[in-house]
């Protein structure tokens, strides 16, 4: 079972986000609270994953985030909001967000977020998409994508690409025919490359250099060779 923390001011917010979450075979809500007791109900539980709002009035959720994150075993965090441009969507992934949801996230794909999420990695609304990329071209360094890409691997540039979908590791090994230490190396080895400290970050860049440009394609509109 996938334990779940639901953190939101609103109690009907929290019931509504629980109900939804734990109606999956494999998915256990262990509590809901407001952001003030964030921490202490984390660490009471253990969970795998927080679902976390990210405006708050007790206590802002980016405040919360840094006390998650500073944890010595943190669970994976993602943010909450009922807008598609919130302004904190760049800090919150900086300061190690996992993802960004809207809360009218359609059901079903609440419940697979959780489980990419609890699996190692990344979601993003398809909403708040566009706003991360364009957040991070802003603030981004200054070298072109094509001089980025240059010191990469074909394989490196396959897994980048997958990454870039959203794929957990599991996944990606699956896709590859790889094993998952393989490509958590390959993935250290991306993020070391691009200068990136994390998946998140790694991902946006996928699309910033037009690694997803064809549905299913690597690198470039390849698919990914299985047998390299």
């Amino acid at each position: 079972m996938i334990r779940v923390v639901i953190v939101d001011d609103e109690t009907l917010v929290r019931s509504g986000l629980s109900l939804i979450v734990s109606s999956a075979h494999d998915i256990d809500v262990v509590a809901t609270c407001a952001g003030g007791e964030a921490l202490a109900v984390v660490e009471q539980h253990s969970p795998a994953v927080v679902l976390l709002d990210i405006r708050m009035p007790d206590v802002d959720g980016l405040t919360v985030l840094r006390s998650l994150r500073a944890l010595p075993r943190p669970p994976a965090v993602a943010m909450l909001t009922t807008f598609d441009t919130d302004e904190y969507i760049g800090t919150a992934l900086r300061g190690g967000a996992s993802g960004f949801l809207l809360k009218d996230t359609d059901p079903a794909q609440l419940m697979h977020a959780v489980r990419v999420l609890a699996a190692g990695g990344r979601v993003l609304s398809p909403a708040v998409t566009d706003t991360v990329i364009a957040g991070y071209l802003d603030s981004g360094p200054d070298r072109p994508a094509a001089e980025r890409l240059r010191g990469m691997t074909t394989r490196e540039l396959d897994v980048l690409a997958l990454l870039g979908e959203g794929l957990s590791n599991a996944e990606i090994a699956a896709r590859l025919f790889l094993s998952t230490g393989t490509v958590k190396d390959h993935i250290s080895a991306i993020l070391s490359k691009l200068g990136t400290s994390n998946r998140v970050q790694a991902a946006v860049f996928a699309h910033q250099a037009g690694l997803l440009d064809g549905p299913g394609q690597g690198p470039g509109g390849r698919r990914p060779n299985p047998k390299r």
